[in-house]
């Protein structure tokens, strides 16, 4: 390796909505990324929910330095106003972008490790004066490495949903019915899909958007002619009280705000039966081929035939373990920004705007940024993420005045903050406090949307 340091690129794991606006944003200061995507596409994994319109609109999901490297080319930017789905953001927004950061993008990489060059997690001997080694997987299953100056993971949680076991271990039983069990949100305009759920008996396990949005796809087919006797069990693992639905119309982000009411609007339909402070132990296939959910009480809930389970994600840092990361025990948050996504005290809402201060690790140069920065924290926003990784390109190219300045205001959620949402030692998956919010009428028809952005 011949080059110095400064003249390696900072790798970007991840060629999403936060590793995207990395890129970008290390473009405009003159420092080359690599962004390495384990997919065969931009946006990959938001590919994997196409179907899915988010809650925010297209003025507060194209970040600012990507726009300004898209107009040259003639992009044009969608209605401000109004929300996409994710295939909208994939094809419209995210692929435009990849592709015109062209070969600093490679493709169907998947990274297996990450290091400093010639010093294991253990070595502090000129550590910090070596670049970083990242290992990678390509399509045809060499192991490649590329030299680094730093390290951008963008990555996600997509990858690691979280179980239907309340433990946070996977129920017994659950490995072994994985053919009734799905951990996404349907796409119920699949004719197959749509065939698996149509008259059945489904149970929705978690309490988040996606929930919601599984409901309300649910309640839609019971109403469709193809759909008689299709039937939800809403199972949550705490109660329900003004929490459970989100600000309403108090939200800024009206599509957010009423995404909670269509569960609302889905029991108080009739289209589905909410049980609450259940937490699944055993899931058991019955003789006729139905499945049972056993709680830890014991309690056996009737007979379902398929089983959605959102119950949040949790990161995969099984490649990072060379480096030294500080994470927080319980979120698996960088520890300077646990404290302020914590969902026993925050909703996306309330919480601050952070770079990389918040985001920074004894392993100098290393950030974990989008999602996967909020480690098992709920209620990530996009632009959340474009905030970070625009304050970590500053620090990069040794701006720390631009690094150190907040540059978003994010939207209040209308909900109730502070210390004390989750009195319930239940409560896990769903971030916020109902109890400011009036609540609103809500046509179950209406397009559903789901959360994380």
């Amino acid at each position: 390796m011949s080059e110095t340091i400064t003249e390696l690129p900072v790798v970007v794991i991840g060629a999403g909505p936060a590793g995207l606006a990395a890129a970008a944003h290390l473009v405009d200061r003159d420092i080359t990324p690599l962004v390495l995507e384990a997919g065969p596409v931009a946006g990959a994994a938001v590919r994997e929910w196409a179907h899915v319109r988010l809650f925010s609109r297209w003025g507060e999901v194209v970040d600012p330095a990507a726009e300004k490297l898209l107009a040259p080319t003639g992009w044009v930017k969608p209605a401000e106003d109004t929300c996409p789905s994710g295939g909208d953001w994939a094809e419209r927004y995210l692929q435009p972008l990849a592709d015109i950061l062209g070969e600093q993008v490679r493709y169907d990489a998947r990274v297996t490790g990450v290091s400093r060059t010639g010093r294991d997690r253990i070595v502090d001997a000129d550590r910090e004066a070596q670049p970083f080694v990242v290992h990678y997987e390509s399509a045809d299953g060499r192991e490649q490495r590329v030299f680094a100056r730093a390290v951008i993971d963008a990555s996600g949680t997509w990858s690691t949903p979280g179980p239907a076991g309340g433990s946070g271990l996977a129920a017994l039983g659950e490995k072994a019915l994985g053919d009734r069990i799905t951990y996404r949100v349907p796409d119920l305009n699949d004719p197959e899909t749509r065939a698996r759920y149509a008259g059945k008996r489904t149970a929705v396990i978690g309490s988040g958007a996606s929930a919601f949005t599984a409901l309300a796809y649910l309640a839609d087919l019971a109403k469709a002619k193809d759909g008689t006797g299709t039937h939800a069990t809403w199972i949550l693992r705490r109660g329900i009280s003004g929490s459970t639905f989100g600000g309403g119309e108090a939200d800024q982000l009206p599509a957010r705000g009423a995404l909670g009411l269509v569960a609302k609007a889905a029991v108080d339909g009739g289209y589905a039966d909410a049980v609450t402070s259940f937490r699944t132990d055993v899931i058991e296939r019955t003789d006729d081929g139905g499945v049972i959910l056993i709680g830890e009480d014991g309690r056996r809930l009737n007979p379902v035939d398929e089983v959605i389970a959102l119950t949040g994600s949790r990161p995969d840092l099984s490649f990072l373990d060379e480096l030294r990361l500080g994470l927080d025990e319980r979120l698996q948050a960088p520890v300077e920004l646990a404290p302020l996504i914590d969902p026993n005290r925050h909703s996306c809402g309330t919480v601050h705007p952070h770079g990389v201060n918040e985001l920074s690790h004894p392993e100098k140069d290393v950030y974990l940024v989008g999602m996967k920065s909020y480690g098992r924290a709920p209620t990530f926003l996009a632009m959340t993420g474009y905030e970070q990784v625009r304050s970590i390109a500053a620090a990069i190219a040794g701006d720390h005045e631009a690094a150190e300045r907040v540059e978003l205001t994010l939207p209040e959620t209308g909900v109730c903050g502070g210390a004390g949402l989750f009195d319930e030692p239940e409560a896990t998956e769903q971030s916020g406090d109902g109890c400011c919010a009036a609540p609103a009428t809500l046509t179950i028809g209406a397009p559903a949307t789901s959360g994380g952005c």
